[in-house]
C-alpha cells in the first residue's frame, strides 16, 4: 500500500468516486493505490467514499487507514447489496461530480480524464461501456457468464436509456441528479445500475458513453450460479415499476414536468482508450 502525504484538503472536493466494498481486503489496496493516483492527476479536487457493506475481513479498516494523494473517508452500509451501498455512497455525496468504481479497478482509470471533461462540459451522465467500438476488453471470464451478459444488455438497454452495457463499473454523474436518482433507487442487488440508469433518463439525462480499456479481474463476488435468476427478477420489477410511474403520469402529460422523453444515448469515440 502506497504512503503518500495526502494534498491539502482545505476546498471541498469536486469530484467525489463511490466504491462499494464487500470483503475486498485483497484487492482494494491496490484498487485505491490505482484510484488514488488517477484522481490526484486531475485538475480539481477529488476525494473517495469507500461503502463497506458488511464484510467480515479488514476491508473497513483498510480503508480507513489508507493514506494516498486523496482524501478517503469510509461509510458503514449493513443493508446488503452492490446496489444498496451505491445508493448509500451516492447520497452521502456532496460534490459538484460524482461517480463509481468498482473495487478491483477492472476499468482502466484512464477514462478519468474524458469523463470529467465531458461532465464540465455539460453531459449528465457518463458511463464507460466494454461494448463501444474503440473499447479495448481483455475478457478471460466464463462464456456462459459471457451469453449472460449479452442477453441481460438486450433485455435491458430501453430501460436504460439505450445504454448497450450497463454493467461496467465506471460511471460518472451531475451530483445533484445522481444524489435525485439515487433517493429513487429500490433495487440492492446486481441490477441496480438499470433502475439508477432508468431514473437518470426519466429526468431527461442524456447519457454519454465513452470506450474503455477493460480486464477480467478475478475474484468477483457475482456468480452466474447465483445471482442469476435474482438479476432476472429484479428486472422484471424494475420494468413494472417503470409501467406503473408511466400509467401515473400520463393524466398530467400536459403539465410542464410531466412525460419527459428521454434524450438518445450518445457515444464519443476514443475516450479512454488510448
Amino acid at each position: 500500500m502506497a504512503v503518500v502525504p495526502a494534498q491539502p484538503t482545505g476546498a471541498p472536493p469536486t469530484v467525489e468516486v463511490v466504491v462499494p466494498a464487500y470483503n475486498e481486503a485483497v484487492r482494494l489496496p491496490g484498487g485505491l493505490d490505482a484510484l488514488g493516483a488517477g484522481l490526484a492527476a486531475l485538475p480539481v479536487a477529488a476525494s473517495v467514499l469507500v461503502v463497506d457493506n458488511g464484510s467480515t475481513d479488514g476491508t473497513a479498516r483498510i480503508a480507513a487507514s489508507w493514506r494516498g494523494p486523496v482524501p478517503v473517508r469510509v461509510i458503514d452500509c449493513p443493508e446488503r447489496g452492490k446496489g444498496a451501498a451505491v445508493r448509500a455512497g451516492l447520497l452521502a455525496t456532496s460534490a459538484r461530480y460524482v461517480g463509481f468504481c468498482d473495487a478491483d479497478m477492472a476499468t482502466d482509470l484512464s477514462g478519468l480524464d474524458a469523463a470529467l471533461a465531458l461532465l464540465r462540459a455539460g453531459r449528465p451522465v457518463v458511463v464507460g461501456s466494454r461494448r463501444h467500438p474503440a473499447s479495448l476488453v481483455e475478457d478471460y471470464s466464463h462464456p456462459l457468464r459471457k451469453v449472460g451478459a449479452i442477453v441481460f444488455n438486450r433485455l435491458t438497454r430501453d430501460l436504460a436509456g439505450g445504454v448497450t452495457d450497463t454493467q461496467c463499473g465506471f460511471k460518472f454523474f451531475d451530483g445533484p441528479l445522481a444524489r435525485a436518482a439515487a433517493a429513487d433507487l429500490t433495487t440492492t442487488g446486481f441490477a441496480f445500475d438499470v433502475e439508477l440508469l432508468m431514473h437518470c433518463a426519466r429526468r431527461g439525462a442524456e447519457i454519454t458513453a465513452i470506450p474503455v480499456r477493460w480486464r477480467d479481474v478475478p475474484g468477483s463476488t457475482f456468480s452466474v450460479r447465483r445471482h442469476s435468476a435474482r438479476c432476472l427478477r429484479d428486472v422484471v420489477a424494475i420494468r413494472l415499476a417503470a409501467r406503473r410511474r408511466a400509467v401515473v403520469a400520463e393524466p398530467a402529460a400536459s403539465q410542464p414536468d410531466a412525460g419527459v422523453v428521454p434524450l438518445p444515448l450518445t457515444e464519443i469515440s476514443g475516450a479512454g482508450s488510448g
